[in-house]
């Protein structure tokens, strides 16, 4: 352990990003600073929106609350590094601070699934319990749900971080990627990968399945306790409620499946850092606009949070 550790002394990583484009590096980083700017605007707006009004101070928002606080920080973890690549000719870092964004990044990845999760659940509760919602999703649950969803991806991504660490960097040091992702990471490894890759493999397919099954039981408990609802419309009131949800689930775990699950070759490098791209930028724009476009309440907020910013300054 110690010798690898010694073998990694002075090696910097050195990430291509987009380079093989060079003509595009201005286009590329006007693009994502936008894209950026926009879901930091979102996501911090959302959670003051959910803060300020009492009426959304409620299980469903506090859990949209953190979902909003872990978008902001993943993106904010990769995106500032991936800007700094195409605008400047160095993109070196240390094996230490690419292993720091690794730890943060896989933490928020983790923490998002299961908070999904638990969302779901919290749809269950509402829809096939709603007269012990109240008792069944309390303040103090609710935070005991939160909790566990940050202590265990904290508690993953260090279990991968170490087996990281424990590896040497010893080789040529030149990453065709933009971020400190995993297989990012192992491909510059000299040592022998096997173990990490095992543990990572052991934790990832455990998450999935975990998440993918509390989410898929509830859904499926609240299509047939729906269903069986004489009453007009209950389909269409539950679908409403539960499908900006649904469509965040499809688009979290839909990208993780695709990246780890289709695109592993090295002929698709493209393709999964594109991929990486709209899982670590474009999926948190999108996750507060697909909670707020059906949601009376919050585009109310966001109606009386325009119209008291106007009056300040029109005073």
């Amino acid at each position: 352990m110690q010798q690898n550790r010694n073998q990694s002394t002075g090696v910097v990583f050195v990430f291509l990003g987009f380079s093989e484009y060079p003509n595009l590096q201005v286009p590329l980083f006007l693009v994502f600073m936008t894209i950026y700017t926009i879901s930091v605007l979102e996501n911090l707006g959302m959670i003051l929106i959910i803060r300020i009004n009492p009426k959304l101070h409620n299980p469903m928002y506090f859990f949209l609350s953190h979902l909003s606080f872990v978008d902001f920080c993943y993106t904010t973890v990769i995106t500032p590094k991936l800007l700094h690549y195409l605008i400047t000719e160095d993109r070196s870092i240390s094996p230490k601070r690419c292993l720091a964004e690794f730890f943060f990044g896989c933490t928020c990845v983790i923490t998002q699934t299961f908070m999904l999760a638990a969302m779901a659940y919290d749809r269950f509760v509402a829809i096939c319990n709603p007269l012990l919602y109240t008792v069944a999703m309390s303040r103090r649950f609710c935070a005991l749900l939160i909790a566990s969803t940050y202590l265990w991806g904290g508690l993953c991504s260090s279990t991968l971080t170490y087996f990281l660490s424990a590896l040497s960097y010893c080789r040529s040091t030149l990453i065709n990627h933009f971020c400190c992702e995993h297989s990012a990471i192992l491909s510059a490894a000299c040592s022998d990968t096997t173990l990490s890759q095992l543990v990572c493999t052991v934790i990832c397919t455990f998450n999935e399945i975990c998440s993918l099954i509390i989410i898929i039981v509830s859904y499926v408990v609240i299509f047939v306790t729906v269903i069986k609802i004489p009453t007009k419309g209950a389909l269409r009131k539950a679908f409403s409620t539960c499908a900006p949800h649904l469509t965040a689930i499809c688009f979290c775990h839909g990208t993780i499946l695709l990246l780890y699950c289709v695109f592993e070759s090295r002929s698709s490098l493209l393709l999964v850092k594109v991929i990486t791209v709209f899982y670590s930028m474009v999926i948190p724009m999108l996750n507060p606009l697909i909670y707020s476009l059906r949601n009376n309440d919050v585009k109310e907020s966001v109606r009386k949070l325009i119209h008291i910013q106007g009056l300040s300054h029109s005073s």
